[in-house]
């Protein structure tokens, strides 16, 4: 049975850095993407990063490139979310996903396996 726990995230003033982390047990695929999509009130759940641990090629949303930063540590099976310069824009839940199969890495439908999500608030 796969489980995805995520873990880290709490409220900080903007310009502060969380650090999301994923922990995967009862999967360990390289060949797909693992991912991590947020979604605030009243919006739809968008792509936020991804790694595509068979080549270790990374991706990002305009809207978060250069601030924040996936990696993987493959002997814990655990994906992070680095995420620094943070805006109120920021403020959602925060899902890890798993086995990312879609023709695009940002398509939610694309993914099998999902975490309960961890809220991140980022306060002016």
């Amino acid at each position: 049975q796969v489980q995805l726990v995520e873990s880290g995230g709490g409220s900080v003033q903007a310009g502060g850095s969380l650090r999301l982390s994923c922990a995967a047990s009862g999967y360990t695929d390289s060949r797909y993407y693992m991912g991590w999509f947020r979604q605030a009130p009243g919006k739809e759940r968008e792509g936020v990063t991804a790694i595509w641990p068979g080549g270790g090629f990374t991706y990002y949303a305009d809207s978060v490139k250069g601030r924040f930063t996936i990696s993987r540590d493959s002997a814990k099976n655990t994906v992070y979310l680095q995420m620094n310069s943070l805006k109120p824009e920021d403020t959602a839940m925060y899902y890890c996903a798993a086995r990312g199969r879609g023709s695009s890495w940002s398509e939610p439908t694309g993914y099998d396996y999902w975490g309960q999500g961890t809220q991140v608030t980022v306060s002016s």
